[in-house]
């Protein structure tokens, strides 16, 4: 869940991500409560703090927040959490959460293009896929501001689509369907520039809202590069959040990675 000034950013000469209509916090989460629900996020924080080592209390940097439901839960345990995120309507829900259950969560608006924090963080996460939300310049710059807070020898986790599998089991349409309403996606992958668009559509309640985004999917030996680059090398890679090996059957590509001295 990213940043711009403008809730615009225009990817390429003709692709625009609108930020505003995709992560409308009414839509988003009236449609993903299922797929986002209490479930996974526990599986998930079980992976990150088996994968990462979070036995101690850490300073943890959750870059792309969203609503709190990974923040709030490894404050739960302990750690010190700075949440980013552009969207005021999800900070605002991750506060109100961390409020009921008193928890001091430092959450911040902010750009991960120009992230809003001082240095010295035991780890970094970035998740919910959020790599790729930019032109291939600023996908590096959010890479490079990564390792720029991260302690020497921190961890950073980041989540993506295994573009391999993607391609190969390609859908160009998905429909999500919730009490009559509909979040509808048709998708098309351009082969040059690596940008899968999704014309996204929420028609709800006589409603329609089109909520159109490209993202830039990356294979492994690009995010190995991409990370190299910015000053990280691959610690760990693992196909899903039960932390199975990553290979080529994987759906997502989740990369543990560690910042040099």
């Amino acid at each position: 869940m990213g940043n711009q000034s403008k809730k615009h950013a225009t990817v390429t000469d003709n692709s625009v991500f609108d930020f505003d209509a995709v992560f409308d916090p009414d839509n988003y989460l009236y449609f993903y409560e299922r797929i986002i629900g209490k479930e996974r996020t526990a599986r998930e924080v079980d992976f990150l703090v088996k994968r990462l080592g979070l036995s101690s209390p850490m300073k943890i940097l959750d870059l792309a927040c969203g609503h709190g439901r990974h923040a709030n839960r490894l404050a739960e345990l302990g750690h010190f959490i700075v949440g980013v995120d552009i969207n005021r309507g999800f900070l605002k829900i991750a506060k109100g959460d961390a409020s009921e259950r008193r928890l001091n969560v430092k959450y911040v608006l902010g750009d991960m293009r120009a992230i809003p924090c001082n240095s010295g963080f035991d780890r970094v996460l970035f998740l919910a896929t959020a790599m790729g939300y930019f032109n291939d310049a600023d996908n590096l710059t959010v890479l490079k501001n990564i390792a720029t807070v991260l302690k020497p020898q921190g961890l950073f986790c980041v989540d993506t689509w295994n573009r391999d599998l993607l391609l190969r089991n390609f859908h160009p349409y998905t429909v999500v369907e919730k009490e009559g309403n509909f979040m509808i996606d048709r998708r098309s992958f351009d082969s040059k520039t690596g940008r899968l668009r999704i014309d996204r559509i929420y028609l709800r309640e006589g409603k329609r809202t089109d909520a159109p985004f490209p993202v830039r999917l990356y294979n492994f030996t690009e995010m190995r590069d991409l990370l190299k680059t910015a000053g990280l090398c691959i610690h760990a890679a693992y196909g899903d959040w039960d932390g199975r090996p990553f290979t080529t059957r994987s759906s997502l590509m989740i990369i543990v990675a560690k910042r040099g001295e």
